[in-house]
């Protein structure tokens, strides 16, 4: 804002040479108001930030419980690294923990942001990632591939899928 009220000043002051205009006429644009974000900005920021942390996450390390970012990440390590980091929100336990713990969310609600959860050892709610939107998500699958993007539609995925859930308001 700063900036176009600069602009607009030396747009004024030239066109006030070029015309000969005796007087100075100065124009100066409102100020911009310093309101507090609302809740609804609050909260998109946040799945903001949680959505870019976990992409900052990528080709990280896979370690079977690992929540640190230098030992590297098992899922849930990595949802509970994620969230601390970029939300200042402390999650504590497995998938299946975070899956108490958190609210279901419809898949037509669902945000970037949210968790995603999957029966991956034949047990409910045994993996979890971090839903980014447009059908991607990102976790720490296995040793092999360590921290990663895939496809919710990924016919592996999809045959495991339990669900949205958020732990954000």
């Amino acid at each position: 804002m700063e900036m176009m009220n600069r602009r607009f000043l030396l747009t004024s002051v030239g066109v006030s040479l070029l015309w000969g205009c005796s007087t100075d006429t100065t124009y100066l644009l409102p100020a911009p108001s310093r309101q507090e974000p609302s809740p609804s900005q609050v909260r998109s920021s946040k799945r903001q930030d949680i959505v870019m942390h976990a992409m900052a996450m990528l080709d990280r390390g896979y370690t079977y419980g690992g929540k640190k970012l230098h030992t590297g990440f098992d899922c849930s390590g990595l949802v509970s690294f994620v969230y601390q980091e970029s939300a200042g929100i402390a999650i504590k336990g497995s998938a299946f923990d975070m899956a108490r713990a958190a609210r279901v969310v419809p898949p037509e609600q669902a945000s970037p942001g949210d968790l995603v959860f999957f029966n991956t050892l034949g047990s409910p709610f045994s993996h979890v990632g971090i839903y980014i939107g447009s059908d991607k998500f990102i976790h720490a699958a296995n040793e092999k591939t360590g921290v990663t993007a895939e496809l919710l539609s990924r016919r592996y995925w999809a045959r495991r899928f339990q669900g949205y859930r958020t732990l954000l308001a």
